[in-house]
């Protein structure tokens, strides 16, 4: 048995809360990335390695010492670094003839890989090469896919799946303006992904609502896909399942439409709109004679029924 799979009881406080960070929950953590360089990485995907790392930052961790490992014929290695450093993403960086500057990006599912896909970089311009000003820390980005292959295609869908998994960041509850601050923007057209970021700026523009202008960060990216490993359908179904606890419960009568209003049923009984209050008024108020005749048909009517 592995020395990771055994149940460890903790001796010490500090022990107890780092289990309890790992424990399974309802709403899980962020997801951390795990940056790997192969046993003959290259200046590029080495630099590419660490461009993505200050993107990630500080939900990253990058593994300076080469591991020779190949994902797509054994795993292991992987999955015992995925445990060690409780790690869910990774991107494994490689350069050989008959792969040259290879990338594989791939996640994990209760520390197993779910699926992974291999990535050629044709064209890379890094951060240092783009004198410009660069975002702080640990700012989330937006998330801009263009191109009919990310809807069309399966392998594609499953790319954008994953980039948007991999670069989203933490979940957060309100927005403000002034914190959209940079751009992640993937173009798939003629087989190829083209990888760029932008900083956001916001000018005057005279009225509420800033002028935006988007100027190039880096790094950039000219990609081609090459091997997948995707999961089956089944086991991406079961990894996308949302727990009961999460689910929200259904409130009868109560309906939404597809831009978020919400529609309520109330069941009443049958009203006699004879004896509605209405405003009163002298131009509304019966007249002697026709209260005597509303009078003289109510007794017909008991006359009747007696």
């Amino acid at each position: 048995m592995d020395a990771l799979d055994r149940v460890v009881k903790p001796k010490t406080k500090r022990a107890k809360r780092f289990l309890e960070k790992r424990e399974p929950k309802l709403s899980e953590n962020v997801k951390n990335a795990m940056l790997i360089k192969g046993g003959n990485a290259n200046l590029t995907v080495t630099q590419v390695l660490r461009d993505v790392y200050a993107l990630k930052k500080p939900y990253g961790i990058l593994y300076k010492k080469k591991n020779i490992t190949r994902p797509f014929e054994d795993q292991t290695s992987l999955e015992f670094f995925s445990k060690k450093s409780d790690c869910s993403l990774f991107m494994f960086g490689s350069h050989n003839k008959k792969r040259p500057n290879n990338l594989v990006i791939g996640r994990m599912y209760d520390y197993h890989v779910l699926d992974m896909i291999e990535l050629g970089i044709e064209k890379f311009v890094s951060l240092k090469d783009i004198k410009n000003s660069k975002c702080p820390e640990g700012t989330k980005p937006m998330l801009i896919f263009a191109g009919n292959d990310f809807d069309v295609t399966e392998d594609y869908r499953r790319l954008k799946s994953l980039l948007t998994d991999f670069f989203r960041g933490p979940t957060v509850s309100n927005i403000r303006l002034a914190g959209l601050e940079y751009v992640l923007h993937f173009t798939a057209l003629n087989g190829k992904i083209y990888f760029r970021s932008y900083k956001l700026l916001l000018k005057k523009s005279g009225c509420r609502t800033p002028r935006i202008e988007l100027e190039e960060m880096g790094p950039s990216l000219d990609l081609v896909l090459r091997r997948t490993h995707l999961a089956s359908d089944d086991l991406y179904k079961l990894s996308m399942k949302m727990p009961k606890a999460l689910k929200p419960k259904k409130k009868k009568n109560i309906s939404h439409d597809t831009f978020g209003t919400t529609y309520g049923r109330i069941h009443m009984q049958k009203q006699d709109l004879s004896k509605l209050q209405t405003r009163k008024m002298k131009g509304l108020k019966k007249r002697p004679a026709e209260r005597i005749t509303e009078d003289q048909e109510k007794k017909s009517k008991r006359i009747k029924k007696n």
